[in-house]
Order: structure tokens, then sequence, then C-alpha cells
């Protein structure tokens, strides 16, 4: 299980170090996509394979079916750490999530989201949890 934030800065040349208690879990390659709300999404390959699964297995016929296999399908790309423990984040994934120099790594149960540090600092989780857990408890989620 991934859990904690981590401060890092990508290189020049789009390489990011990728926090050793997060390695540990990922092993030495694994899948990153684009992910929800402007951040990219991290999973150790045994996890990418069964959401793969899972959104192959949407029925073809739904396009909002298609197009949210799309989303994550498409521009999803494995890396591999290299010696240093960094990733090269492709061009495409540094793009649409916005990073340019500083980024969070953030641990969220079973996958590593990367964002940029404005975008993260900008998301102010604090602001809204007694709606949020208000929400949650409709989904059946009691603390």
């Amino acid at each position: 299980m991934f859990m904690s934030e981590y401060n890092h800065t990508l290189d020049t040349k789009g390489r990011l170090i990728i926090p050793a208690k997060f390695r540990e879990t990922l092993g030495e390659e694994f899948v990153i996509s684009k992910g929800m709300d402007g951040c990219l999404f991290v999973y150790a390959n045994d996890d990418w394979n069964a959401f793969e699964q899972k959104l192959t297995s949407l029925p073809l016929i739904n396009k909002e079916a298609r197009q949210f296999a799309r989303f994550f399908l498409a521009g999803a790309a494995t890396v591999e750490v290299d010696k240093q423990g960094r990733i090269l984040l492709p061009a495409h994934l540094r793009e649409f999530a916005g990073l340019e120099k500083d980024v969070v790594l953030v641990g969220v149960g079973s996958r590593v989201e990367i964002w940029s540090k404005d975008k993260w600092e900008a998301m102010n989780l604090d602001a809204d949890m007694d709606e949020i857990t208000g929400a949650m408890e409709g989904l059946g989620l009691t603390i």
C-alpha cells in the first residue's frame, strides 16, 4: 500500500527520482498513465494488469466506456528505474500533467500520483472535508 508525500525535482532531461519506499513496491519497471484531476497515475505491473483487464472488459458499444479506456490506455507508458533511482517521464505525460520542475509524489493506496507542485498545493485538501466526509458516508465509508 502506498502512502505519504514526497517533493522532488525533474531534471532538464525529464528524469524524476522515485522515493525508495515507493520503489520497494513498484519494482524496477512499472506503468505510468494519465490520471484524474490533472496528475499522473503510477501502478505496479500487477495492479496495472488488473486495472487494464477492467478497462478492456467495459462494453465496446458504450461511448463513455470507450473514451474512459482510451484516456488511460492510449498515453500509458512502461518506465524503468535507472541505477540512481530515476525514471524518464515521457514528454507527453509531462505535458499532460504540467510537470516542469517541482513535483510531488503522493501515495494513495494502490497507486502513486505525480503532481506538479503548484497543482498539488492548489488542491487545498482540507477545505471541504466536512462535505466530502458526508459524501463518503453516502458511499458506505465511516470513520
